[in-house]
């Protein structure tokens, strides 16, 4: 089904938000409460509504919920202000208000136009593209493809998001680099950028697993891996699963062993220390 109101698209089936022709790069959580709270325009969306619709149950803070609700607003042109789409009921929870329109037949319409485009996904005409696929066990991955070329891709380190990343001082200049020498595709990995970011199963069986639902969703057969510190550990797991398919690898900063196994005992209390200060933001 999709839903048409003030020149924008949401289609629930292939989870897209479009403004005119311009896909809309939403997180996958953000996406889940546009489409719930438009299904059920006609009511009051409570708080707990939204942890059992997008957080199956899970206790989330009110912190985390706000969050969502902000960027739910900014991806449709909206803010806390206007309130022209999704409404601040005080005590009682969020209404997504004005005209919108189901129309199911848009999706049987455009289905073959969304198939061929589907396989081709990169436009570097248009710059990066972002797109979402799925992994076996329910993930919601967000990736980036730019470029033509022979597919490289770039697993991800312990921390990156797709948007900023292409406009880090520091990271940009390589990936545009790369991006005019190849096609090249980056995801954000489970638990942080704009992929799902409440996980719990974070390992590097998981770490192969995203990368697997990535090269799936884009049909690869062959391509080149670059893997950089964190990502070096999963990309020479992949080759060995799949050495038919990896042409070749870039390795940068990898290591074989974890801080805890390899560092001596300053660092390992360095490393306790900054995660304890990242648990309390």
């Amino acid at each position: 089904m999709a839903y048409l109101f003030g020149g924008m698209i949401l289609d629930a089936e292939r989870r897209e938000l479009r403004s005119g022709a311009k896909l809309i790069p939403v997180e996958p959580q953000v996406f889940d409460i546009l489409v719930f709270l438009i299904r059920n325009r006609d009511r009051v969306v409570s708080k707990d509504d939204l942890l059992t619709a997008v957080w199956d149950g899970r206790m989330v803070s009110e912190s985390a919920i706000a969050a969502r609700i902000n960027a739910a607003r900014r991806a449709v042109g909206d803010d806390g202000e206007q309130q022209r789409w999704i409404r601040t009921v005080i005590r009682r929870g969020f209404r997504f208000i004005g005209d919108v329109r189901e129309d199911a037949v848009l999706e049987t319409r455009s289905s073959s136009v969304e198939a061929a485009a589907r396989q081709v996904p990169c436009h570097p005409s248009r710059g990066q593209e972002i797109t979402f696929c799925r992994t076996a066990d329910g993930i919601n991955l967000a990736v980036a493809c730019v470029g033509q070329g022979m597919p490289l891709v770039s697993i991800p380190t312990w921390l990156t998001h797709l948007e900023y990343d292409w406009q880090n001082p520091g990271r940009a200049p390589l990936w545009r680099f790369l991006a005019d020498r190849f096609r090249l595709i980056r995801f954000d990995g489970r638990g942080f950028g704009l992929s799902d970011r409440d996980i719990t199963d974070i390992s590097l069986a998981t770490f192969e697993r995203d990368l697997e639902a990535v090269v799936g969703a884009l049909h690869l057969h062959r391509y080149a891996l670059l893997g950089i510190s964190q990502g070096v550990g999963t990309a020479i797991a992949h080759a060995a699963h799949y050495p038919d398919r990896v042409t070749r690898m870039v390795l940068v900063g990898g290591f074989a062993l974890g801080r805890n196994k390899r560092g001596s005992l300053e660092e390992i209390e360095l490393g306790k220390a900054l995660v304890a200060v990242m648990r309390e933001g």
